[in-house]
């Protein structure tokens, strides 16, 4: 019976921590303290493409996707351990501050998961991490909502695509959500709107996002994401 309990624990607070992988550790969250420190040190800094799309607003990363990071958006992305919206929406909150500096208030956007995705991954993740997000920002006393202004066309995996072919695609890749649209409009009256994503690679996603949502008569002021690839980040 013991052993039962053990393994049944083990499905609701995993025993391993979820950015090394070390086992019998004190997590917090499902991190241990090592990592989180490593996590926690981590600063939010502007982080451009090179060469940049055309349409790419202003972009903000936590941090390089590798380490410790890369591997707590792999496990809440790809793996299942939804626990770590709350921390990583914690985190991101924080990139929406250092974009958005000040104490005005703010209206969230995000990039939603296709269709396909978002059955895998038992709802859309960046949904998850905005409103995280949100809920953060409203605990540290900035004012912030969070829309639903696009939806995400079914397309095909972009991790063996150029630069050239991940801009065609996220070309068609979104479409207006209309009813999120319309309060998403009225929610942007006299607030910063932010644009959130997990990584960004080329900025063809979030430069696509942003002009569809510009044609649309809203404005991102800026974008916000957890990790940006080694080769895009400023030295």
């Amino acid at each position: 019976m013991a052993g039962l309990l053990a393994a049944l624990a083990d499905l609701v607070l995993p025993a391993s921590c979820a950015a090394c992988g070390v086992t019998g550790a004190k997590l917090t969250v499902e991190v241990c303290s090592r990592c989180v420190s490593a996590v926690e040190a981590l600063r939010p800094h502007p982080a451009r493409p090179t060469p940049a799309p055309a349409g790419l607003p202003p972009v903000h990363a936590l941090g390089e996707y590798e380490g410790e990071l890369r591997e707590l958006i792999l496990e809440f992305k790809e793996r299942g351990r939804h626990r770590l919206a709350r921390p990583l929406g914690a985190l991101l909150a924080q990139v929406v501050m250092a974009a958005v500096p000040g104490r005005g208030p703010v209206l969230v956007l995000y990039v939603p998961d296709t269709p396909g995705a978002a059955r895998q991954r038992h709802g859309d993740h960046m949904r998850r991490l905005a409103v995280a997000a949100v809920r953060r920002l409203n605990l540290v006393g900035r004012e912030a909502l969070v829309a639903e202004a696009l939806l995400a066309r079914p397309k095909a995996d972009s991790v063996e695509l150029g630069i050239a072919e991940r801009a065609e695609a996220a070309r068609d890749a979104f479409a207006v959500n209309r009813s999120g649209l319309r309060l998403a409009r009225w929610r942007s009256t006299h607030r910063a709107v932010v644009l959130l994503d997990d990584i960004v690679t080329t900025g063809a996603t979030l430069a696509a996002a942003a002009e569809l949502l510009a044609e649309a008569e809203l404005e991102v002021l800026t974008c916000a994401v957890l990790a940006a690839t080694r080769r895009r980040l400023p030295a």
